[in-house]
Parts: C-alpha cells; sequence; structure tokens
C-alpha cells in the first residue's frame, strides 16, 4: 500500500512543476477566488478592540481568559503540580495494563513539535522589536496560564478517547466535544461542535501547520545555500517536491512513525537551540542582569513602548496564545494517544508542553536578543523576525547564521510531520476510518507541502489561520463545560496517590 501511495505521489509531482511555471498567475486566481472569504473570516475571527489606544484581538482575550480562568479554577495546578508532571515523564509512576499508543514522551515529543518552530525564533524578535524587553515577562505569564489549559484539553482527549478495534486511538475536541456534551444530554450540540471543529482543523493545517512550515523552510534553505545564487534559487518544484516526499516517508507510518522521528528530533532540536542560547548569555553574561531589570521594570513601565503596560501585555499574551496553542485543542489529538491507565495523567504530562515550548524556549531567545542588539530602535533597522534573531546570534557566535537556519528547517518540519497527524484525526472523524480516508488525505497533506514552497498564497494562509483559531471557540466553550468533571477527576486522582 505504501508503495503505491508514493507512486500516486510521484504520478502527481509534473503537475507541481508545471504549476512553477504560471506560480504568479495562479496565485492570483486563488487570491481572486479565495481572498473575499479569507479577508471576511479573518477580520471575523481577529476582530479588535480596543483598549487605552492599544488594539488586539477578541481570540486572545478568549484563549487568554481561559487560561486565567482553569488556573484558579483548578488551585494553580500548572505550578503544584510541576514536580508530579515530571516524576511521571521520567517514569517514576508506571502504569500497568493500559491502553493507548504512544509513551508519555512520545506524545509529549509530538506534541512540542507542532508548537515548536518558526515562530520560537522569528515571532520573539517581533515582539520584542515592537513591545520592548516588558513584552517577554508577559510572554512568560501567558505561558504559565497556558500550562493549565493544556492540563485541561490532555485530560478530556484521553478521557473521551476512541479506541479502535485494531488498537489505534481516536482522540481530541472533535471527540470529547461530542462524547462529553453529549453526556450531558446535549448530543445534537455536542455533535455540531465536534464536527465544526474538524472541519477547521482538517482546513487549517493545510495552512498553518502545512504551506507556511515547507515555505519557511525553503526561504531557510536558500539562505545557507547561496540566497539568490543558490541553484535552487528557481526551483522551488525540486525543493517541495523532495520536502513532500520526505514528509510522507514519516507519515505513511502513521503516529507511529511521527512518534519515533519526533522523540528523536525534538529533544536534539531543544538542547542544540538551548545550549546555542546558553553559549550567547555565556559571552554576554555581564549584561544578564541588566535584562532581567529591563523585563520586569518595562512590563509595568507607563513610559514602555507599544502603549504602554496595556499594549506591552497584549504584546506577550498574543505571542504565547500563537506559540503555544493552547486553547486550540490541537495537542489533545496527541496526548489522547498516551498510553496511560488515568486521563489525570496525561494532563500532567500537557502541562508541561508550554513550559518547554514558551517558558524556555521563547525567553532564551528573547534574552539572546535583549543581551545582544537590543535598542529602543530596533524596530527600524530593517530586520524582521529570524533575521533580528540570527543577527543577535551572529553578533557574538560568527557562524552561528547556518547552523540557526538549519534547526529552523528542522523546526519547520516537524510542525509539519505533527499537523499532519491533527489534520488526519479531524479528517477521519468527518469520513469515517479507513485506510482509504487515511491515505487519500496524506496525499493530499504532502501536494500541500510541494505548494507552499512553489506559490505565495497569502489568502489561503490567511483564511486558515483564521480557521485555526477558530477551533479555539468551540474547544474552550466544551472546555468550560466539562471542567467540573475534570477537577471531580483531579481530586479522586490526588486522593488516591
Amino acid at each position: 500500500m505504501t508503495s503505491k501511495i508514493i507512486n500516486q505521489f510521484y504520478f502527481l509531482f509534473p503537475l507541481l512543476i508545471s504549476s512553477q511555471v504560471s506560480a504568479q498567475s495562479f496565485d492570483q486566481y486563488v487570491d481572486t477566488l479565495v481572498g473575499p472569504a479569507a479577508d471576511l473570516v479573518s477580520n471575523i475571527i481577529f476582530f479588535e478592540l480596543t483598549l487605552g489606544g492599544n488594539s488586539f484581538p477578541l481570540i486572545v482575550v478568549w484563549l487568554i481568559a481561559a487560561g486565567v480562568f482553569f488556573t484558579v479554577y483548578l488551585r494553580f495546578i500548572n505550578i503544584t503540580g510541576f514536580k508530579h508532571a515530571y516524576e511521571l515523564l521520567r517514569g517514576k509512576h508506571p502504569d500497568s495494563g493500559s491502553s493507548g499508543e504512544l509513551s508519555y514522551f512520545q506524545a509529549l515529543a509530538t506534541a512540542v513539535s507542532g508548537t515548536v518552530g518558526i515562530g520560537n525564533i522569528g515571532g520573539v524578535a517581533i515582539v520584542i522589536s515592537l513591545g520592548g524587553p516588558g513584552a517577554i515577562f508577559w510572554l512568560i505569564v501567558a505561558g504559565f496560564v497556558g500550562m493549565t489549559t493544556k492540563f485541561v484539553e490532555s485530560v478530556a482527549g484521553v478521557m473521551f478517547r476512541n479506541i479502535n478495534p485494531d488498537g489505534s486511538v481516536s482522540g481530541g475536541p472533535m471527540y470529547y466535544l461530542e462524547k462529553g456534551i453529549g453526556s450531558m444530554g446535549y448530543a445534537k450540540f455536542g455533535k455540531f461542535l465536534g464536527t465544526f471543529y474538524a472541519l477547521g482543523i482538517v482546513i487549517g493545517c493545510l495552512g498553518i501547520g502545512n504551506m507556511f512550515q515547507s515555505n519557511q523552510a525553503f526561504e531557510q534553505f536558500l539562505f545557507i545555500s547561496g540566497g539568490e545564487k543558490s541553484f535552487f534559487a528557481d526551483k522551488g518544484w525540486l525543493f517541495g517536491g523532495l520536502l513532500a516526499a520526505l514528509v510522507g516517508s514519516v507519515i505513511l507510518g502513521g503516529i507511529q512513525s511521527i512518534a519515533k522521528v519526533t522523540s528523536r528530533l525534538v529533544p536534539f532540536m531543544t538542547v542544540f537551540y538551548v545550549i546555542g542560547s546558553l553559549i550567547v548569555l555565556g559571552i554576554n553574561f555581564d549584561k544578564i542582569p541588566w535584562a532581567f531589570s529591563a523585563i520586569l521594570s518595562q512590563a509595568f513601565s507607563p513610559t514602555s513602548m507599544a502603549g504602554g503596560v496595556i499594549g506591552v501585555m497584549i504584546l506577550g499574551f498574543q505571542r504565547a496564545a500563537f506559540s503555544n496553542e493552547a486553547g486550540i485543542g490541537s495537542a489533545a489529538i496527541a496526548h489522547s494517544t498516551m498510553k496511560t491507565d488515568n486521563p489525570i495523567k496525561a494532563g500532567f504530562i500537557g502541562l508541561m508542553e508550554p513550559f518547554i515550548d514558551t517558558v524556555i524556549i521563547c525567553t532564551m531567545t528573547g534574552l539572546v536578543i535583549i543581551t545582544t542588539i537590543y535598542s529602543p530602535d530596533i524596530a527600524s533597522q530593517g530586520l524582521q523576525g529570524i533575521q533580528l534573531t540570527s543577527k543577535a546570534f551572529s553578533s557574538s557566535i560568527s557562524l552561528s547564521a547556518g547552523p540557526l537556519s538549519f534547526i529552523a528547517i528542522l523546526f519547520a518540519f516537524s510542525t509539519m510531520i505533527a499537523w499532519s497527524y491533527y489534520g488526519l484525526k479531524g479528517w477521519t472523524y468527518l469520513v469515517g476510518e479507513s485506510l482509504y480516508a487515511e491515505n487519500f488525505f496524506k496525499i493530499i497533506f504532502c501536494i500541500f507541502v510541494a505548494i507552499g514552497c512553489m506559490v505565495n498564497l497569502g489568502s489561503i494562509l490567511k483564511l486558515s489561520d483564521a480557521l485555526i483559531f477558530v477551533v479555539a471557540i468551540p474547544n474552550l466553550l466544551g472546555l468550560y463545560l466539562l471542567s467540573p468533571l475534570i477537577k471531580q477527576a483531579l481530586e479522586k486522582y490526588k486522593s488516591e496517590r
């Protein structure tokens, strides 16, 4: 079967090459066709409120408010339960006779691979350039409350998952919305929310978790291979085809294959990036006290960048929400596959994800930039995103640009393979579980990987980004309704320990 799928992909490959030739006209056609709908959906989902002269998307308020509510409601489980989460990850409390597909570490690695990406390297730089060092403080705060949201999502994912006849697992928001809300006597409403979520995650994954990632991977590859002089400069179709084949070779093996790759790739990427950051911080050790002082003082300074305290807070919260995806529900799809005898254990593993993604990696990025190249006029220097981060590393490690770009490519690759699974589970929820349905989606996903390297589908990406965040509405609504059940299960777990 695998060979047939690969043959089908390469049958379509000439079509991808031909699309490269007429990429510009194709872009224009898609923008004309999809543009109005994309603008409408995006304007609704990212509708902005104004507070103190600062504008911010309402969806960010929805995400952060949920994190604050769950944190208080569960008595700061993100802090009090961190030690136990670490113990579970280390295997101190083993399960017996558990159903599921992945170990705690494999599930965590898969979920982390879906969030740790370009945004951790480039997105933080943008936040600092706009909001100054103070934005990092609020980013960390948002990361901490996001830990509790991931806890709740992961518990619900395991609590209401389906164990298929072949032993495979299907879980995530689609299932706990349908089954959880259905158990309360609102079956039709739960089914509607589950279907709504599945549609959003299927379409959205092709953008934020696919084309955007492959596009950024291509850009970074061009950077390390000679830029405009690179052999691949006008051959996006070739790089896209090779990348699609590489992604396909992993995802065709299912969640076990994905987990096998992410469990090796994520630790390598994280450790490599953290070590590089520590080297830069070590070289600029004398500036670290000033950096922390600037972060704390400007977080509460009415004269800070981006419109004062409120503006800086908004920027930090927004970057954290976009980075760790707490409230989106995507990670619950991965965590639902855990081999565990108690859903609460999955929650403890889940809360570690924003800690790694936001509290550690994003903070490291912020400290590197602040201790090296930061100045109040950084936004006017003409560099954006990953270029700023690259300049920060290069200022202390002259040959760091190449390795950083390589890590960025790995970040993009790991995000793609994780999001392929999220989209797949949304797809099979809609059309049913079958090998044909799974392979069909995987082929489509690989084709979109290649397309992302060849064309600039602005409207498609805008639409997919909006749909990714719109799923937070049904997801968090369902979690609010399920929170008493989750709290009861948590209290029972604590009493039995």
